[in-house]
């Protein structure tokens, strides 16, 4: 199960709540581009969900559609749990004009005391740059949020080790008041001089505690292993995860993954392949999500031909981030669904994102649990 993060496919009814009418990330990418170049996932359907320049519809496609959630948020938080049937039925605490003094203040006490900048919706390669060099000086923090519900924490590596603002950002994570439940803390590193300021390896996603048990746990209280590559296992604080495998980086994740195919008899690998939306996505660099998307698109080539006979591939999105919109967050959008196991016939299936979650699990322990929401397509 592969989440291509940020690569939705149309916007959602209720989309205007959140600034993204018309919002559509790989329609309006294919036209900045002159037309995708995705031969593996054409083959596979991905131009009979939409039409997509450059995607020509298949002529046989495998399982297929367009996914939407069936609770609030647009990040990857509940993207991931909805995909494993965990809904957010109320909409998270976002911070449009910066975090109140009580959270400041959980911040400069877990850090020590040192100083917080910026502390307003902030682009996070635009955060480092503007505050990164008086950061440097004044030996601060810098502290931003997005759209989303996200407490993102940025330190130069010279006034803060990795490390050490890892766990910074796990002792803000825990000591949060009741009234301020951020869906994520997020620790943000970063390294160089100024001007040429980049951000460096150790990301850390601390997320909410999921408030109801999710298709992961049901995998793993019916014996099967759960693999996650990547942030996937962050996103459900490591409930129902076995083994979390390193994915910083997509080049990382598709090997790790291709590795997990090639090994593994049984159990799910879940992976995220985070620069579609990390480095691309919120930049608005349109060539740079094309390559990601091209450099994916010529690995599941590669996954396909390790697949066993009794094996079941998805391939899905989190969310969107339009190219196009005129901010540079997430979007509300609809995600693709490419499904492919051998035997199956290839339908349509457009439903919620849950039922990639109960078709997981009906794969892989012989049904469905009633209790989480989600319909298998199989």
């Amino acid at each position: 199960m592969v989440v291509i993060d940020a690569c939705g496919i149309g916007a959602l009814p209720d989309s205007g709540l959140y600034g993204d009418s018309g919002a559509n990330t790989l329609l309006h990418l294919a036209q900045r581009v002159g037309g995708l170049r995705l031969p593996v996932m054409a083959r596979l359907g991905l131009g009979s969900i939409l039409a997509l320049p450059g995607v020509a519809p298949a002529e046989r496609p495998v399982i297929h559609g367009r996914l939407h959630p069936l609770g609030y948020g647009k990040d990857s938080t509940a993207g991931h749990r909805e995909l494993m049937g965990v809904v957010a039925h109320e909409p998270p605490p976002t911070y449009p004009d910066g975090f109140p003094p009580a959270v400041i203040g959980v911040i400069t006490a877990a850090a020590g005391g040192r100083e917080v900048l910026c502390n307003r919706p902030f682009n996070g390669i635009d955060a480092i740059t503007q505050f990164g060099e008086p950061s440097l000086r004044a030996g601060a923090l810098i502290v931003y949020t997005s759209q989303d519900s996200v407490l993102q924490v940025a330190a130069h590596e010279q006034v803060m080790p990795v490390s050490e603002l890892q766990e910074t950002c796990r002792r803000v994570r825990a000591a949060l008041p009741p009234e301020h439940p951020v869906g994520r803390v997020i620790a943000r590193p970063f390294r160089g001089e100024p001007g040429a300021f980049e951000r460096s390896p150790g990301r850390l996603d601390l997320a909410l505690e999921p408030a109801m048990r999710s298709q992961l746990e049901v995998l793993q209280a019916a014996g099967v292993p759960v693999h996650t590559v990547g942030k996937a296992g962050q996103l459900f604080c490591g409930r129902g995860v076995d083994v979390e495998h390193p994915g910083a980086t997509n080049a990382q994740a598709l090997e790790q993954t291709a590795q997990l195919i090639a090994e593994l008899d049984h159990g799910l690998v879940f992976t995220n392949l985070i620069e579609t939306d990390q480095l691309y996505g919120h930049r608005h660099d349109a060539a740079g999500f094309h390559a990601a998307l091209m450099a994916i698109d010529t690995e599941i080539g590669r996954w396909l031909q390790l697949l066993g006979a009794q094996d079941l591939l998805v391939i899905t999105a989190d969310h969107g981030v339009d190219v196009t919109a005129g901010h540079t967050d997430h979007t509300r959008e609809h995600v693709p669904l490419l499904a492919v196991a051998r035997g199956a016939a290839g339908a349509r299936h457009d439903g919620p994102m849950a039922d990639v979650g109960a078709s997981v699990a009906q794969w892989l322990t012989g049904a469905a649990d009633p209790g989480l929401p989600g319909t298998p397509f199989l």
